[in-house]
């Protein structure tokens, strides 16, 4: 099957460079490459097994096709291909490089009939800057453009039940709107709602792998993005309430009221830049109460770090090397936590930058052993534009870590040290 999709793929391309100009269609190729050499050490908190020390060499490619028919009229495919030097199999990282692995990470329609857009199939979307979600997704979003703005409609396709008698329970879909406000030429809002529901949320589990609690599940992230941009300053804002309800698998049933608070803000004189930024995400207090106060995403605790997606430390935030993070970090999927950070950044040269970063993060309630405090990161990185959509960064970073990362007392603290070489066209 896979190799009957790659003929398919390279015929379309073949068709694609020689189909002939009355056919009145603009075939645009883009695409993005990157290798990326690191090691990470102590990530695991503990040094008796050190079971998640690494250092290897990777690389990834994605090619971007688009069939233009008209300025309203577009249909857009973006295929991955991801490699461990090294490694055989379904990669082509190894001797021979016969790897035959393509993942479809996009392929949508984007039409435009008067002042509403639609594109429609698998896509990529943000909502509230990461903290609600940030992924590809089978769904649809319905935008109408206005002179204030944008204002989409948003269906999320979680999981799909299946053939039988009352699969359909098992379907989750996510329904939403997140519109844009352009009070002024400095200040935008964006309001937002996001509903997810399934009469049983189990499926998400035979879907991943990963089990999730939720049975019957109705839940919703309602809150507002904000963004001040007076140069030289910017500041952003963002504030999401959860509520709702679901049921855990077993019965017992848990009402959500949890809650998110971010912010940040920057400023650049010159070469000298100064940045910054907070947030805080609930935790749960209280497991038996019947209620969650935990700020959560429905598909994010399927395992694989998808849907709910906010980037941020190094070390324990995923950053530049984004395969594993340091023990007892909520990571990219924010929640019980509250950290913040102070950077800078500077231009050494006309082509090379440097930014660094300190970072403090705790959980926002106590975790079993009673520890909260994650530690302290420190993180640099250099980026050099060696030419033309062609870049060099080298990164460092190193987390004195607290208690609730450290598995066993006085354990080695993590670091990380790396490069990546990347390429955009």
């Amino acid at each position: 099957m896979k190799k009957l999709f790659i003929l398919m793929l390279a015929g379309a391309m073949v068709l694609a460079i020689t189909m002939p100009a009355s056919a009145a269609v603009e075939h645009i190729f883009g695409g993005y490459w990157r290798v990326r050499a690191f090691t990470q050490n102590s990530f695991s908190g503990e040094d008796a097994l050190e079971t998640q020390n690494l250092t290897r060499t990777d690389t990834r490619t994605r090619l971007y096709y688009t069939a233009k028919f008209s300025d309203k009229f577009s249909f857009v495919n973006k295929f991955e291909f991801d490699a461990v030097f090294g490694t055989g199999g379904s990669q082509y990282g190894d001797v021979g490089a016969d790897g035959i692995a393509v993942e479809v990470k996009n392929s949508y329609a984007d039409f435009t009939i008067g002042s509403i857009r639609t594109t429609l199939g698998v896509q990529g979307y943000t909502i509230a800057r990461g903290f609600v979600f940030d992924d590809d997704f089978s769904g649809a979003v319905v935008r109408w453009n206005a002179d204030w703005g944008t204002f989409p409609f948003i269906w999320i396709k979680l999981n799909e039940g299946g053939t039988g008698l009352n699969m359909n329970d098992f379907d989750v879909d996510g329904f939403g709107v997140n519109p844009t406000f352009k009070i002024s030429d400095a200040i935008t809002l964006n309001p937002f709602l996001m509903w997810w529901y399934s009469d049983d949320a189990s499926g998400l589990a035979n879907a991943a792998g990963a089990g999730v609690t939720a049975n019957d599940l109705s839940t919703y992230h309602i809150g507002v993005n904000a963004e001040i941009k007076a140069d030289p300053f910017s500041i952003w804002l963002t504030g999401i309430y959860q509520g709702g309800d679901f049921d855990l698998v077993g019965g017992a049933s848990q009402d959500v009221s949890a809650y998110l608070l971010a912010g940040g803000a920057k400023t650049k004189i010159g070469p000298f830049g100064i940045h910054g930024e907070a947030f805080y995400a609930s935790g749960d207090d209280d497991a038996t109460d019947g209620d969650n106060d935990a700020f959560f995403v429905p598909l994010a605790n399927r395992g694989g770090g998808v849907g709910q997606s906010y980037y941020w430390a190094e070390i324990m935030g995923y950053g530049v090397f984004d395969n594993q993070l340091s023990n007892g970090t909520p990571g990219n999927q924010v929640t019980d936590i509250v950290a913040g950070n102070i950077g800078f950044t500077y231009k050494l040269m006309e082509n090379l930058d440097f930014r660094g970063d300190l970072w403090s993060a705790s959980l926002a309630q106590d975790n079993a052993a009673g520890d909260s405090y994650l530690g302290t990161e420190l993180d640099g990185k250099l980026v050099y534009k060696i030419m033309d959509n062609l870049n060099l960064d080298l990164v460092a970073a190193y987390l004195f870590a607290g208690e609730a990362t450290e598995q066993e007392p006085d354990a080695a603290n993590p670091w990380e040290l790396g490069a990546r070489i990347s390429l955009s066209f």
